[in-house]
């Protein structure tokens, strides 16, 4: 192994995530920070993680994280809320003498807490993310009287990968997964998979014009303006950024579907090798 960069501002900001859900949170960095570099690389060979184990999320996290690092990069982003929940301590141990870490779940869960009135909160989210209670202790953090009412929405975010036409299974899934939140009189309810703000109309239009809908891509463009202004890292405003991809799986694909995710022009997407994982349990 070579040297790996120390961070100066000069190096791109990485973000990486299970697919390309995670395009929607750089989306929002690459409005909110124009002038900063980013590179993205989406684990497609291992999609979904949300029906993943803490340990297999764990060893995957690491895996990126050191791959990205050793490329070069200033900051890194955990665009993944599975992969934030489980295995964001661990990175921040193993990485974070050479390189921040910013993850999702905190910043969501701040907002979340600035933005309920009744304390009643809701988290639509994989599996994994939910079964790991890291949106309860960040909430609790963030807002000691609320109380969170999380549902494990196992089937939305490879629908919303495959990339098909919006459907009646789609509609379906999406009114059963809200239907214990509208019971609950929840009046704010966290995205907690980067996936889900493609279906957000269809959400709020299910929860109700009333409710507060949070996702993680502001929050996270915010965090990331912080953490470079922090370790002044920043690069100069007047100058334009440029972005570039890489995925484990066919990168053409990723492309393809991508562009939907990001709503701005892809270019290139570069290929990348990735330890083999088990397939992912059935939930």
């Amino acid at each position: 192994m070579g040297a790996v960069p120390q961070p100066h501002a000069e190096l791109p900001i990485a973000v990486f995530d299970s697919g390309v859900g995670g395009l929607t949170v750089l989306h929002e960095c690459l409005v909110s920070l124009p002038h900063e570099d980013f590179v993205y690389l989406g684990d497609t060979a291992r999609f979904p993680y949300g029906t993943r184990t803490p340990s297999e999320l764990e060893a995957f996290a690491l895996e990126l994280g050191e791959l990205l690092v050793e490329r070069g990069a200033k900051l890194l982003v955990m665009a993944c809320n599975a992969a934030t929940s489980a295995a964001l301590p661990a990175l921040e141990r193993t990485l974070g003498g050479r390189i921040g870490v910013v993850g999702v779940v905190r910043p969501e869960s701040r907002l979340a807490a600035r933005a309920t009135r009744s304390g009643q909160v809701g988290l639509l989210a994989t599996p994994a993310t939910v079964a790991s209670g890291a949106y309860e202790r960040a909430l609790a953090e963030a807002a000691p009287g609320a109380r969170l009412h999380p549902v494990a929405c196992p089937e939305l975010a490879p629908l919303i990968q495959a990339g098909g036409e919006v459907d009646e299974r789609v509609v379906e899934q999406v009114e059963a997964y809200c239907e214990p939140l509208k019971r609950a009189g929840v009046d704010t309810v966290i995205l907690g998979c980067t996936h889900y703000p493609l279906v957000r109309p269809m959400l709020q239009r299910s929860l109700g014009r009333g409710v507060a809908i949070v996702s993680s891509g502001q929050a996270i463009a915010d965090e990331v303006e912080r953490a470079l202004r922090e370790r002044g890292l920043e690069r100069a405003e007047d100058r334009r950024g440029e972005y570039s991809f890489l995925c484990s799986a066919d990168p053409e694909s990723f492309r393809t579907v991508g562009t939907r995710f990001l709503q701005l022009p892809m270019g290139a997407v570069r290929h990348v090798d990735v330890a083999p994982a088990p397939q992912a349990a059935v939930a």
